[in-house]
């Protein structure tokens, strides 16, 4: 995890954000940081990294999943791996896992960045622990004709007009729609 966590620490470091908001969460994650690689870990249970996409099409329509066990509307992404190199491929990775699409297009500079609570870590019948997910939005875009395919960790995948998104939207969601849509022009 150490490349990874010096990539995220490179990243934030140097990120103009997209929004004050977005500035206050990229200070509080590098100060999250400053507790070493295990930040980018469900090991580091006060909070850790997380980095998710948000996928738009050529139509400038947003690719949602329904979470399976949140039930709210929301981006694709989730928790870095051992393997993952960067934030931004940790997003990538995850959200062709999640969508099921192939080739998409990567910006690798974030689009925002979310701080909020969770439940996680439940493992072999344990239960979910509260966290905290600092997590680091990208943009991807979707290849021309490209067709999505449901994973398990989700209970629909739908695309949606930024002017008709879905209810429930987890909070959060929302806020990284025009900063991706900004980068279309």
């Amino acid at each position: 995890m150490s490349a990874l966590y010096e990539d995220a620490v490179d990243v934030l470091s140097t990120w103009v954000a997209t929004s004050e908001e977005a500035e206050g969460a990229r200070k509080r994650t590098l100060d999250l940081l400053a507790d070493g690689p295990v930040a980018m870990t469900r090991a580091h249970r006060v909070g850790h990294v997380t980095a998710s996409a948000l996928i738009v099409g050529d139509d400038r329509r947003v690719l949602l999943c329904l979470h399976g066990r949140l039930g709210l509307w929301m981006q694709l992404g989730g928790h870095c791996e051992e393997a993952d190199a960067t934030l931004a491929r940790a997003a990538l990775r995850e959200a062709t896992e999640e969508s099921g699409i192939s080739g998409l297009l990567l910006d690798p500079a974030p689009i925002d960045i979310d701080i909020h609570e969770v439940r996680c870590g439940a493992r072999d019948g344990a239960p979910a622990e509260p966290s905290v997910h600092y997590d680091v939005r990208f943009l991807l875009r979707a290849p021309a004709g490209s067709v999505e395919r449901i994973s398990a960790e989700s209970s629909d995948l739908r695309w949606f007009s930024p002017e008709a998104l879905p209810a429930p939207l987890a909070s959060g969601t929302i806020q990284q729609i025009a900063p991706a849509l900004a980068r279309f022009r």
